[in-house]
């Protein structure tokens, strides 16, 4: 039986929490960008921020780690794939982020648009290479 930690992504890109909401908008500039993340030096992940916590946008001086939430939003790397996969599609999403006991970011749970499998570190860095990808289970 396959776990999240199997497909995740173990390198995702992050922001750090004092960040203005400039930079997090400027994130979501492509269309491959669904979720930042916002983890401390430490690597603990303070909040998760997906396009729709920035509409209505939120004041200029808003820092990152003030905007989003992690309800609903992060899973365990232990936490078995086959019923993962089936709550994301079941609820429409695509991205989760996986944090260990202790609150830290393990990486990110990354659903492709048709469904069929999962990103990989390798597909998530560049976008045009061939394969890397893992299946969803």
């Amino acid at each position: 039986m396959y776990s999240v930690a199997d497909a995740m992504i173990t390198r995702p890109r992050t922001l750090s929490p004092g960040c203005g909401l400039a930079a997090v908008m400027s994130s979501f500039a492509g269309d491959h960008f669904h979720m930042a993340l916002i983890v401390t030096v430490g690597g603990r992940l303070v909040t998760t921020i997906e396009r729709a916590d920035l509409d209505p946008a939120p004041s200029a001086q808003v820092v990152a780690e003030h905007v989003g939430t992690l309800a609903g939003r992060t899973i365990s790397p232990a936490d078995p794939l086959g019923p993962v996969t089936g709550m994301l599609l079941r609820e429409g999403r695509r991205r989760l982020a996986v944090v260990d006991e202790s609150g830290r970011l393990a990486g990110l749970l990354c659903l492709k648009a048709d469904g069929s499998g999962y990103c990989s570190d390798r597909s998530a860095a560049g976008r045009h290479g061939a394969g890397g990808d893992r299946p969803a289970s």
